[in-house]
This record gives C-alpha cells, structure tokens and sequence, in this order.
C-alpha cells in the first residue's frame, strides 16, 4: 500500500507508478520518491507555460488536470530547465538533482518504449548532475569487533542472544537493514555438502525488488543463529503468540522486529563501546562487511552477489574503499612526516 494520493496526479503518472511498482517491482520508498519528483517536474511545466495560478504557491499547484498532450511535447531542454530551476530557486542538491533526474529519465523511457509516446526518449542523453560520491563509511577490524563485544552471546536474556545474532549477521553477511528485520524462520536451511560432507548454512534473503539471493553463513552466524533460536524455542514454550510467529527476529512483544528498533539497538551498542557520534549505523555495518570481504581476497564480482547488487559498478566503489584505506595506512606510518636528509646530512 503506497502512501500517496492517486487522486492528485494525472493517469498517464498513475499508470507509470503502478507500472514501476507491480512489474518492475521497485520498493515503496522509490516508488514514493519518484511521486514527488514527477509531481514537481508537472508543476514545473506548469509554472513554464503559464498553466498555472499566478499567486498560488510552487507546492500548492495541483497537476492531477495535467493534459498528456504538453507531456509528448517536452524536450530535452525543458528537463535541463527544470534541473536549473531546482538547483537555483530551490536549492536542491546535487544528490536530490541527481535523484529527480533518474526519475525524470525513467518516466520517459516507460512513455516511449510503453506507451509509444515518443519514438525517442527526450531524456535519453540527459547526463546526470553530480559529484563523485563520497567513499562508503565503515569500522575497522578493530572497531567491529568492539562493537560485537557489547553483545552477550552467553546471556540468559533471549534479546541480549537476539542482538547478538543480528550484529553477527549484519557484520558477516553484509544484509541491508530491511533483509535482516524480513528474514522468516523458514529462510534459514541446513544441508551437508555433497563433496566433503560437511555441514553448510545458508539463509534466503529478500533484497530490493523482491530478489531473492541465497547467503552462505560462516560458523559465527551459524552458532549464534543456534544460540538465538534455542532462547526463542524456550520463549516459544511460554508465549502462545511468539510460538505462532514466523519472523525470524522478534520484538519484546513477540511480534516481528521493526528496522527502527534495530537501529535503535545498533545506536545503543556504538554508545556502549564508545563509537557514537562517528557517524556509524546501521548501514554502515552492511560496508562494514564488504570493505572486510574485499580487502581479505574476496572477488569483487562474489561480493557482487553477496550483497545483492544489480549492477558491479555499484559493488566496486569497495575496491577505492580499501585503496583509500592502504593510503591512510602509509599515511599514519610515524616516519611518514620524516623527510629524507639533503647531500650535506642536515
């Protein structure tokens, strides 16, 4: 269920947006961000060829009455107006320009290769605006496993093992915050391998447009995995409704656990060992994990489907992530300031 109002844009944006939602399967919160940014883009036109009220305000124009005929007649130029217009009177950034440009060229391609609209996109060749994004942030070896030592793994608290299980799984697995709180019991799978014969864990992952992906899990996540569902067979035995739960991770009521209440524990553990205010989170443990995966030999594309990427250009910002990391490392070096002595010794 999205959370916006239908009522208030024109059918040919409707369809496009049920259309990016049902068939290309694009979560809630892009669906919801490309509502705003086309609805912005329409008031734009609007504004361009004085369709709209002079003294109602830029947020306050309605488009839901947008002809579809001024839509097949833009060009290339009036989205780069509409870009110049954000950055200029809007203030928008270079990362929310960027954003609404995607949009932008997204709603196109659906008009010209859907609804035969356009026999080219006329944003097609828009560039898109922005810097070189910043390096992922992550914790070292050292910080993450500070932080794991918040955790008490032989707690006879089921939320404490809880908490554990989750840190052990976002530091190993590298799982996006929604994966972790959408994880059922049933995702986890045991199974020997056919060639050694020994044990192999694994658990299905839900990403982003409901691609499902199998992770291996190392004996960390695996024992702490045992750990957490022997206090929650325990709880089970005392509570009718955790008994009856199918959530993997669950809340202090017993019901499924929310991303909000992870990142609140997550927040609550970087206090404990020390690491607030450092600009850690949540997601900052999913880097975590790939930025140690890659520097300890772990192929680039690999890593590509550990962490459920579409596209490899996405998973190799990690190998500029570890360069950066060996250049600060002979950058802290102690003789690194010590210059080399000229001819005369001095």
């Amino acid at each position: 269920m999205y959370n916006y109002n239908k009522n208030e844009i024109p059918q040919f944006l409707r369809e496009f947006l049920d259309y990016f939602s049902t068939i290309k399967g694009r979560s809630q919160n892009t669906v919801i961000s490309y509502f705003h940014d086309l609805k912005s883009f329409l008031r734009f036109l609007k504004v361009k060829h004085n369709l709209a009220p002079k003294d109602v305000d830029f947020e306050e124009i309605e488009v839901d009455d947008f002809p579809a005929e001024l839509i097949k007649g833009v060009v290339l130029y009036d989205v780069l107006e509409f870009l110049h217009y954000l950055a200029g009177e809007r203030s928008n950034t270079l990362k929310a320009r960027a954003r609404r440009a995607v949009a932008i060229r997204q709603f196109f391609k659906y008009l010209t290769n859907n609804k035969q609209w356009f026999e080219v996109s006329p944003a097609q060749n828009l560039e898109m605006p922005g810097a070189k994004p910043p390096l992922p942030k992550s914790l070292t070896l050292e910080q993450a496993m500070q932080l794991l030592s918040t955790c008490d793994y032989d707690s006879e608290n089921w939320m404490a093992v809880r908490d554990y299980c989750i840190m052990t799984f976002f530091l190993n697995c590298g799982m996006r915050l929604n994966e972790l709180v959408g994880l059922n019991l049933q995702d986890y799978k045991k199974e020997l391998c056919a060639i050694t014969g020994e044990p192999l864990y694994y658990i299905r992952v839900t990403g982003k447009g409901n691609k499902e992906r199998i992770v291996y899990l190392n004996s960390a996540c695996a024992l702490s995995h045992e750990k957490y569902i022997d206090k929650r067979n325990q709880l089970c035995d005392e509570n009718e409704r955790a008994r009856h739960e199918k959530a993997l991770f669950l809340s202090k009521r017993y019901t499924r656990i929310t991303g909000r209440r992870v990142e609140q524990i997550i927040a609550e553990k970087l206090r404990v060992c020390g690491l607030d205010g450092l600009g850690f989170s949540v997601h900052k443990l999913r880097h975590t994990a790939a930025t140690l995966m890659y520097r300890n030999g772990v192929d680039i594309r690999v890593l590509k489907e550990v962490l459920g990427h579409e596209n490899l250009g996405t998973t190799q910002i990690y190998t500029h992530v570890a360069n950066e990391q060996m250049r600060q490392a002979i950058n802290n070096n102690p003789l690194s300031d010590v210059n080399k002595t000229d001819k005369n010794g001095q």
